[in-house]
């Protein structure tokens, strides 16, 4: 069985003013409809604020927007209003936490961090139709930048998102965007994009349509840098792994 992940079938292209191609495949939801309606929750970690014009975008138009308590201040500055506000208290001041305190919801534990608290909530307190089997699909912004190890471990959760909270998550960032995948999956691309691969428990593991084929990566590193050929590539694999794509042709901010 081969999974799809098809969102590039209908790829548009827009220009930004550096006049290079920007993807917004991952939000390809069919005509009329705004971008964040692919994803039943939006969640704004306390990263780096997104600036780039996807990720703005999914912010503005989130129904429902769940937001990491640290990030609420710089939220209200692009003055967008939360559904939710969630995290253990200590990021937000006073004066806020009275004026949310209707939609506030403080969870002290420490054994999870303040994003994995809001994909909780969310999971169990926003209405999603439950009754046609589907994983609800979450979007997540805000959740690179600042702290290096806050930032791996960030990414490292959609994996566990995937697995053990049966959701779909999409870490979209101002670069590209990490989508998790499972088995033999099929991604929608275009020539020119930059694709990186990382290997989570696959012990089998191929490609078609990129430009270096893939292979069962034993370190971080080996699967990242790669380029797709043509508008979709194939991964096949027997477990898990990570899959960054970039929203640009080439990305300018290589290092």
């Amino acid at each position: 069985m081969i999974n799809n992940i098809k969102t590039g079938v209908s790829t548009f292209l827009s220009e930004t003013g550096s006049g290079q191609p920007v993807s917004s495949q991952l939000l390809s939801t069919g005509p009329g409809k705004t971008l964040a309606e692919g994803f039943q929750a939006v969640i704004l970690a306390a990263g780096d604020f997104p600036y780039h014009v996807i990720p703005l975008r999914i912010l503005r138009e989130a129904d429902n927007l769940v937001v990491c308590d640290g990030a609420l201040e710089e939220l209200l500055e692009y003055e967008i209003e939360p559904a939710a506000v969630v995290g253990d208290g200590d990021s937000l001041s006073a004066a806020l936490k009275q004026r949310y305190a209707h939609i506030y919801h403080q969870i002290s534990e420490q054994e999870f961090n303040d994003l994995t608290k809001a994909t909780l909530f969310a999971r169990s307190h926003l209405q999603m139709d439950a009754s046609t089997h589907i994983r609800p699909r979450f979007c997540y912004l805000g959740t690179t930048g600042k702290r290096e190890d806050h930032t791996l471990g960030n990414i490292s959760l959609m994996l566990y998102y995937h697995r053990q909270l049966g959701i779909d998550p999409v870490m979209v960032t101002d670069y590209g965007w990490f989508v998790p995948a499972s088995g033999t999956t099929r991604f929608g691309s275009f020539p020119g994009q930059q694709v990186s691969i990382y290997n989570a428990t696959c012990k089998e593991l191929a490609s078609e349509g990129l430009k270096w084929d893939a292979y069962p990566f034993q370190e971080m590193w080996q699967g990242t840098l790669n380029e797709a050929l043509t508008t979709e590539f194939t991964i096949h694999a027997d477990g898990d792994y990570l899959v960054y794509r970039t929203h640009q042709k080439q990305n300018k901010n290589k290092v």
